[in-house]
């Protein structure tokens, strides 16, 4: 089984049995059949030497193994429809927090609340977010931090709910989106 350790500063690719436990810092790969294949061409055309598992992994090596087809290009954010999708996820975060349980939770600052998730998400979305396969965790993370950080109340709720939020609705209208431009 071909595994990607991390004991040192540099990974490096070692050859394991099924019986042994694994080191607790061990990344298995799912397809080692063929990565491991690919990655002894790479090294037996670009060296000959005969420690091949014991080399660290250089970006040079990764793209050898990988190979340039696992390269996916994203498309860019559209402005028009982080704007479009903020509001909407301020509008149902609104509602979503007011009509939960935990309502007496945010108080008072149930609308600062959500402000503070509005900008992050609006954020992400004018930077980051490119479509299916682009929606990350962090501008969660960043919510919950933000509202611990501004002393608000329910900062757990409301960024497990935006969150929530976004699996549900953000790639689903992008495509709805994208389908109505073309």
């Amino acid at each position: 089984m071909l595994l990607f350790t991390s004991s040192s500063s540099f990974p490096t690719v070692t050859l394991s049995s099924v019986t042994k436990p694994l080191p607790s810092k061990t990344l298995i790969l799912r397809t080692p059949f063929l990565i491991l294949r690919h990655y002894l061409q790479c090294q037996l055309s670009s060296s000959s030497s005969s420690s091949h598992f014991a080399k660290p992994i250089s970006r040079t090596t990764l793209t050898c193994i990988l190979g340039d087809s696992q390269k996916h290009v994203y498309p860019d954010p559209i402005p028009e429809f982080a704007e479009f999708e903020t509001q909407k996820f301020k509008v149902q975060l609104l509602q979503k927090l007011s009509d939960s349980e935990d309502v007496d939770e945010f108080g008072d600052e149930l609308d600062a609340v959500v402000h503070v998730c509005g900008q992050i998400f609006s954020e992400f979305l004018h930077k980051e977010y490119g479509g299916p396969g682009t929606l990350l965790v962090t501008p969660f993370t960043d919510m919950f931090v933000a509202l611990k950080k501004k002393k608000l109340p329910g900062a757990p709720l409301a960024a497990r709910a935006s969150l929530l939020w976004a699996q549900n609705y953000v790639d689903e209208d992008w495509e709805i989106w994208n389908s109505k431009l073309k």
